[in-house]
């Protein structure tokens, strides 16, 4: 019989399920009447194995796609490796933290969240920063992110808030974006929510490069020294390059201009040399402290903000290797929060106990099996020993007769470590209560700390978290989902936020009932209070045509190369530009780049050059659209003419004109301090000026 079109959708509708009107059940029938918290020990104790409802539904989540990963699909990823400064025995006895001697090896991977391999570097997402060292005791992975919260404070929600981000899937639309009905419906209905969406909303989204972004531990894990005493510790990198951002419109246009913005970015840099920086920060509590704190440690969506708790930066991770392979390594790396090392131990933080679980069990589908370690990027330095035999892309032939423990015939081997003798042992923190769906009433609290995030910002920065709720909520089609958020989330947070949202989206303003928290506002979340003075690998954009003045492109140069930034020239074509005192040589044909790579503009001298610059639409809108972006932009000597003819005041903030030409103190000064501002926000006018 042929098959058509319509005899095809028949046959498919027998097992299409439409689950309006229906109840909730597992996949074996069996109704379930709580979805929202796992099992646990008590209000905060550990969640418990015989969860069926939480294996199942987290089971069935980790292996919905083969073989891209279902969350960070889209990664890049380095070698280096990591120092401690000097001996942290008094916390932990983990060897890869006393010696500062020791380099201990890492293979690290930057991701984006929510898109697909194939989606673009920067999208506004939560990048993943995970770590993996590879250590002498074994494997330690620190998975986090560059936020240092989580949407969720239970695992078993994490299926629900990943599949409401993803594409919705009637259409499979949009990739790699927030801004839909189905993420802020869900939303709109969880408070716990709140943190998180503050972050996502503000800059630190939208990366400057993956070398310029910190991150974060997220969980609270234990320290645990060799005497058995344990404390409390979050985990942060912090880049030695400071903490910068895109803008909303750079990060849309590079979406399209070049989707692999930050691969490339990372790729080149180690290539050249500038191997990427981090610092370890640790924030250690004592657990006789705790309380004092008023924070619930357990919880993923509460930081312990640096007011109250410095960060002390214990040691430094270096990228200096780029991947042979990318699928070998990149794209086959497994990380998995389970993976630790003696003097490293966990909590009881829900979201951490589902994902002990969910990413060892997602490997199974996505590398093929129970093998995956025997993967050589994956593969410990440390000796493996053990009984785990067979199953699908085994590597290794064990010899031996006894594949069982215990055994006389190979003489008990292998042997079992004594915790002082590097066995790992876990914590044995007391736990007591009844089996329950519930969580502590400390949870409750959903909307304090973002309230603080909000208030801890700059004046540029709440600006920026108000227009991307706007651009988000704008494209969401419902109003009753827009209403929800203003008025069951915003308004809870702050009104300076929620009134403008509310306006903006032709909503009336909401009754505003504000939760504070003992903190009023920590000026270590604004990325503007994180500002460094150097302009170390900065990218610098020198604009130039025939009759350029080669002097001034020459001085630039060595001005900023001393200060470890590069120059770039940009003409109408590759090859040389004749100019006056010679030629230079162009790195880049204004066909192929934009203002959006470059952190700043230089126009040199040069009357032939200007006057060919000036009545070049695209020389003008080069400069208008880095103007619009608030990045520094210098000109020397005619120079200066250009900027006229793009309508911007010589004197508006970022801007440096010198008559005396590149070669002067005063303007090699003044331009790398421009430079290092990173955005000159006061720029009232910018968005008079096309680009």
């Amino acid at each position: 019989m042929r098959i058509n079109e319509r005899s095809k959708d028949e046959a498919l509708a027998k097992d299409r399920s439409d689950p309006t009107g229906q109840r909730m059940t597992t996949d074996q029938g069996i109704g379930i009447e709580h979805t929202d918290d796992s099992l646990r020990v008590g209000t905060r104790g550990p969640t418990l194995l015989e969860d069926f409802h939480f294996r199942e539904k987290l089971t069935r989540f980790d292996h919905e796609r083969i073989p891209e990963r279902v969350v960070h699909a889209r990664g890049s990823a380095a070698h280096g490796y990591f120092q401690v400064y000097e001996s942290q025995a008094e916390y932990t006895k983990a060897r890869f933290l006393q010696d500062p001697s020791v380099k201990t090896p890492v293979f690290v991977r930057f991701s984006t969240v929510a898109g697909s391999r194939g989606s673009a570097d920067t999208v506004r997402d939560v990048r993943g920063f995970a770590v993996k060292f590879y250590t002498e005791e074994g494997n330690f992975d620190l998975v986090g992110n560059n936020i240092p919260v989580f949407f969720i404070q239970d695992g078993i929600k994490f299926p629900d808030v990943v599949h409401a981000v993803k594409p919705e899937p009637h259409h499979e639309m949009p990739q790699a974006a927030s801004a839909h009905d189905s993420f802020w419906d869900f939303v709109s209905l969880v408070p716990e929510t709140a943190h998180m969406i503050m972050w996502v909303m503000s800059d630190r989204a939208l990366p400057r490069s993956y070398r310029m972004m910190e991150g974060f531990g997220v969980h609270t894990f234990r320290l645990v020294n060799a005497k058995g005493v344990s404390r409390f510790v979050k985990f942060h990198w912090k880049p030695l390059l400071g903490v910068h951002s895109l803008v909303w419109d750079e990060s849309q246009k590079l979406a399209g201009k070049d989707p692999d913005y930050h691969r490339r970015d990372l790729w080149e840099a180690i290539e050249a040399g500038d191997y990427p920086e981090y610092e370890l920060g640790v924030q250690i509590i004592e657990e006789a402290d705790v309380e004092k704190l008023g924070i619930e440690l357990l919880d993923p969506t509460k930081i312990v903000p640096e007011e109250l708790v410095p960060v002390r930066r214990i040691g430094k991770l270096t990228l200096n290797r780029n991947p042979t392979n990318f699928f070998a390594e990149t794209e086959q790396v497994a990380f998995c929060v389970a993976n630790v090392v003696p003097g490293i131990d966990f909590t009881d933080d829900p979201l951490m106990q589902a994902r002990l679980f969910s990413y060892l069990d997602t490997q199974l589908s996505r590398l093929g099996g129970p093998n995956f370690a025997e993967i050589p990027i994956n593969r410990p330095l440390a000796p493996v020993h053990n009984h785990q035999q067979d199953g699908i892309k085994r590597h290794r032939i064990d010899a031996g007769r006894a594949n069982y423990h215990p055994n006389s015939l190979s003489g008990g081997c292998p042997m079992l470590s004594a915790a002082n003798k590097g066995g790992f042992t876990h914590f044995p923190a007391k736990v007591t209560g009844e089996k329950t769906r519930t969580r502590s009433e400390s949870f409750s609290d959903h909307f304090s700390q973002a309230g603080l995030f909000f208030r801890s910002m700059s004046k540029p920065e709440k600006e920026h978290i108000i227009a991307a709720l706007l651009f988000e909520l704008g494209k969401v089609e419902r109003k009753e989902i827009r209403q929800r958020v203003v008025e069951q989330i915003l308004a809870k947070i702050d009104g300076e936020l929620a009134i403008p949202v509310a306006e903006g989206l032709g909503l009336p303003a909401p009754k505003v009932s504000v939760v504070k928290g003992n903190i009023e506002k920590s000026p270590a979340l604004s990325i503007e209070n994180t500002k460094k003075n150097s302009i170390k690998t900065r990218r610098i954009a020198a604009l130039v045509a025939e009759g350029v003045d080669v002097s001034e492109v020459e001085a630039a140069r060595a001005a900023l190369e001393k200060e470890g930034a590069k120059l770039l020239v940009i003409a109408k074509h590759l090859g040389t530009v004749k100019g006056a005192g010679g030629k230079v040589e162009v790195d880049r044909s204004a066909l192929t780049t934009a203002s959006l790579e470059y952190d700043a503009v230089f126009i040199p001298g040069g009357a032939a050059s200007v006057a060919v610059l000036k009545k070049d639409g695209d020389a003008l809108h080069f400069v208008q659209e880095a103007y619009r972006h608030c990045k520094a932009i210098a000109a020397t000597k005619e120079g200066a003419e250009l900027l006229s003819a793009c309508g911007i005041s010589t004197s508006a903030p970022g801007i440096v004109v010198n008559q005396e030409g590149a070669g002067s103190n005063a303007f090699a000064a003044t331009f790398v301090s421009a430079i290092a501002e990173h955005r000159h926000w006061d720029r009232a006018d910018r968005h008079t000026i096309p680009a």
